[in-house]
């Protein structure tokens, strides 16, 4: 009777054994969502020139708030979300985010009135953050209000995209530690107009004492001040600005990577660092007509 009783049990044991061996196709379970401490919305519009390096620019912010864990990344070449008012569909507004990012946008963006006193406020009164890069400088330019934020806009690059000598004028901040005080890169450098060094803290410049200013009628700055990054305060809001990221190569540049990761997470107030303004290093003070080579 013990047999009896036994045996059956002893098979369905089994069977039940067979069937959580390693090897079965056995569908895995879901895996849940990934849980990001910040969002960040990168606009990557363009009403004039179109950068090749847009789409670059965008995919690197979406790999570094994915790798490292610390947001998760909507990426747009609309204005759509840049409102607080209420969207359908399950799109998302400025409420959702924390970070706003203008990936080298060129023109004036399709923003009606509205939308513009929203992002204004999303950065001055709700403390949130703003990263310009690149063209970002090359935007808005009947819009007052933008220009003031981010603190000036483009006028030119002098040189076009040359081997650009950088100094490092703020190691202590995050986003430029990791660069020597002295250092080269291929890049374009723009010349910001309606700027003033008493307005930002200029992070990077490029170095006055090397430039060749001779013929070069697109040179309209006569303090030769020319800044490559700042950041600044907008009301409560952060604010970064850099020139670099121009062309496609610079995104697999670890140099220049590592710039805008640091800036994102210094406008998300995961890091601390000045945004006083400083006088130009001894370099660009000095420089005059017709120096560099």
């Amino acid at each position: 009777m013990f047999l009896l009783v036994c045996g059956p049990l002893l098979i369905l044991n089994m069977a039940v054994e067979a069937q959580q061996k390693p090897g079965d196709l056995v569908a895995p379970p879901p895996h849940a969502k990934e849980i990001y401490l910040k969002h960040v919305l990168v606009i990557g519009q363009t009403k004039g020139f179109e950068h090749n390096s847009v789409s670059p620019a965008m995919a690197a912010i979406y790999n570094m708030g994915k790798e490292s864990g610390l947001w998760d990344t909507m990426l747009r070449t609309d204005t759509e979300l840049l409102t607080k008012k209420e969207l359908k569909n399950n799109a998302k507004n400025l409420n959702y985010f924390d970070v706003v990012i203008f990936a080298s946008t060129t023109g004036e963006l399709d923003m009606d009135a509205g939308q513009k006193q929203d992002l204004m406020s999303f950065i001055k009164e709700d403390g949130k953050g703003f990263v310009g890069i690149h063209a970002a400088l090359d935007t808005n330019y009947t819009w007052p209000e933008y220009g003031e934020m981010i603190g000036g806009w483009f006028d030119q690059h002098p040189w076009m995209t040359f081997n650009a000598p950088i100094i490092n004028e703020a190691p202590d901040f995050p986003a430029v530690r990791h660069f020597p005080r002295e250092f080269v890169k291929y890049d374009e450098i723009y010349q910001p107009k309606s700027w003033s060094r008493s307005n930002v803290n200029v992070l990077l410049s490029l170095d006055a004492s090397k430039l060749n200013y001779a013929n070069n009628p697109r040179i309209h700055r006569t303090d030769h001040d020319f800044a490559v990054a700042w950041s600044k305060l907008y009301g409560k809001g952060r604010v970064f600005y850099s020139t670099l990221g121009h062309t496609e190569e610079a995104w697999d540049d670890p140099d220049i990577r590592k710039m805008y990761f640091e800036a994102i997470k210094w406008t998300l107030d995961m890091t601390e660092g000045s945004t006083t303004s400083h006088p130009a290093p001894p370099a660009a003070s000095a420089a005059s007509p017709g120096q560099g080579k």
